[in-house]
């Protein structure tokens, strides 16, 4: 088990949300389609496959999240990481998840993109998991349960989720750079 204070997590998430925003906004919002479509020279997805990739999550996780929160008020003021949401995290982060994985059929990118619809709801999305992660920071992040995306019946504590969530985006936002040649370009599986 993971056990750390409630407010270093918020801030870690906070801070690379807020990162990922930024680099949508100055990298990909302006970008010409042809390159945001463009596939990665290694065969993987585009900018823009990655990033509705990572739509098709937020669109799951984000209004189930909001309920979930609105519901239920305490604060809490350590978080405990459990072994489930561990694991996923690992598997998910970038650095400690080198792992090539297959994106699970209900998660695949559409394949007619308007990819800068795709960004624009990317922004969306990131900033909506921001105030997401504000929100959570009033909230008890061991007692708020979240179904995964894959069954209604497992289900992972608030803090695991956003853990998952921001590591999920990490791990394609540097796939996107990969994808595009944009900033600093770190190879992911």
């Amino acid at each position: 088990m993971t056990l750390i204070s409630s407010r270093a997590l918020m801030n870690y998430l906070e801070q690379t949300t807020e990162r990922h925003i930024q680099k949508a906004i100055e990298d990909y919002q302006n970008m010409d389609r042809a390159r945001l479509l463009k596939p990665a020279r290694n065969g993987g997805w585009s900018i823009a496959q990655c990033l509705d990739h990572l739509n098709g999550y937020g669109r799951y996780y984000y209004p189930l999240m909001e309920e979930k929160m609105a519901a239920y008020t305490k604060a809490g003021e350590t978080y405990t990481g459990t072994w489930l949401g561990n694991y996923f995290v690992k598997m998910m982060d970038p650095d400690t998840g080198t792992r090539k994985m297959k994106a699970f059929k209900n998660h695949l990118p559409t394949p007619d993109l308007d990819p800068h619809e795709v960004v624009s709801e990317f922004i969306r999305q990131q900033e909506q998991l921001l105030n997401l992660i504000r929100i959570a920071r009033h909230r008890d992040l061991n007692k708020i349960k979240i179904p995964i995306s894959l069954t209604k019946y497992i289900k992972m504590n608030l803090g695991d989720t956003l853990r998952f969530l921001v590591a999920h985006n990490e791990r394609h936002v540097r796939q996107a750079e990969l994808a595009g040649n944009v900033g600093n370009v770190i190879n992911v599986g």
